[in-house]
C-alpha cells in the first residue's frame, strides 16, 4: 500500500464497482465501513443517492449556515452534498469531488432529480483526487467528508489541501475511521481491508496531529464510536478476522477550524 497510484487504482476500482451496483461494497445494508456506523435519512431528496458507504454524520452538529460555500471530499452518489445544499440554501453552493468517473456520472444523475424534488440548482460535481482538490485558494466555507480521507495514500497532504481551499474562518468537519492500536501485521496490506477503509487507517493520534500540522486550530472530536467488526451485515471483508479486529478501528467526527 505503500505505492499511491497503486492505492488511488484499488479504491477507484472498488468504488467504481460501488457505483455500477448502486450498492455498498459490504453488502446492499451495510457501509463500507461498518453498519454500525452508518446513518440513513428517512426523507432524504434523493434516496438513489445513499449507497451505505458513511461511517458517521458530519451534516448533524449544526455547523453549515444559510449561504456557505461547502466543499465534500469523495461525494460518491452525492448523498451528503445533497443534504448540504438544503440547508445552504440558494444563496450557498455545495461542490463535491470524486475521483471515481462511475460515481461522478450517477452523482450528476442524481442531481437532475434533486432539482427536480427541491428546485435548487446549486450542486456542483468535479472529478478530482482529495489530496489535490479542484478548487482555488481560499473559496470555501466548510469542508465535509464522510468515510473517505482514511482511503488517502497521503492524508497529510488531504489536511493541507483542506486548509488551503478553506477561508479565514472556516470550518472542516469530516467522519473517519481511525485505529485506536495498532492493526496486526498480518492485515496491513490486506487489499479488501483497505477497500474497507481499515487498514489504511491512521492511529487516532497520529490523524489527530496531521491535522493539527496542517495549521488547523481548535480540533475536536464531536463523536466517537468503536468499530464492532461483527457487526459488518455479514461482511465477508471483516467476517474472517472479526475477533482481531474487535475494537480496533472507531468512527469519530472532528471539527477543526481554518
Amino acid at each position: 500500500m505503500n505505492d499511491s497510484n497503486k492505492t488511488h487504482e484499488l479504491v477507484q476500482n472498488a468504488y467504481a464497482n460501488v457505483a455500477r451496483k448502486q450498492s455498498s461494497c459490504c453488502g446492499s445494508s451495510s457501509s463500507c465501513c461498518g453498519d454500525n456506523n452508518a446513518y440513513t435519512v428517512a426523507d432524504h431528496p434523493v434516496p438513489e443517492s445513499e449507497l451505505g458507504l458513511s461511517c458517521g454524520n458530519p451534516l448533524a452538529f449544526g455547523y453549515i449556515n444559510k449561504g456557505d460555500v461547502v466543499l465534500d471530499l469523495g461525494s460518491g452518489a452525492g448523498k451528503d452534498v445533497f443534504l448540504a445544499a438544503q440547508k445552504v440554501g440558494d444563496a450557498g453552493k455545495v461542490i463535491g469531488v470524486d475521483m471515481t468517473p462511475e460515481m461522478l456520472a450517477l452523482a450528476r444523475k442524481n442531481a437532475v432529480k434533486f432539482f427536480a424534488t427541491t428546485g435548487l440548482a446549486n450542486v456542483e460535481f468535479r472529478e478530482g483526487k482529495i489530496e489535490n482538490l479542484p478548487a482555488e485558494d481560499a473559496s470555501v466555507d466548510v469542508v465535509i467528508s464522510n468515510c473517505v480521507i482514511n482511503l488517502s495514500p497521503d492524508k497529510p497532504q488531504v489536511f493541507r489541501e483542506v486548509y488551503r481551499v478553506l477561508k479565514p474562518g472556516g470550518r472542516m468537519i469530516v467522519s473517519d475511521i481511525v485505529l485506536n492500536r495498532p492493526l496486526p501485521p498480518q492485515f496491513k496490506n490486506d487489499a479488501d481491508l483497505y477497500a474497507a477503509c481499515i487498514a489504511g487507517a491512521l492511529l487516532r493520534q497520529e490523524y489527530l496531529q496531521a491535522i493539527q500540522d496542517a495549521g488547523f486550530t481548535k480540533v475536536e472530536i464531536l463523536s466517537d464510536h468503536t468499530y464492532k467488526a461483527y457487526g459488518a451485515g455479514g461482511d465477508p471483508i471483516t467476517s474472517g478476522p472479526a475477533d482481531v479486529l474487535e475494537g480496533v478501528a472507531a468512527s469519530i467526527t472532528v471539527l477543526a477550524a481554518r
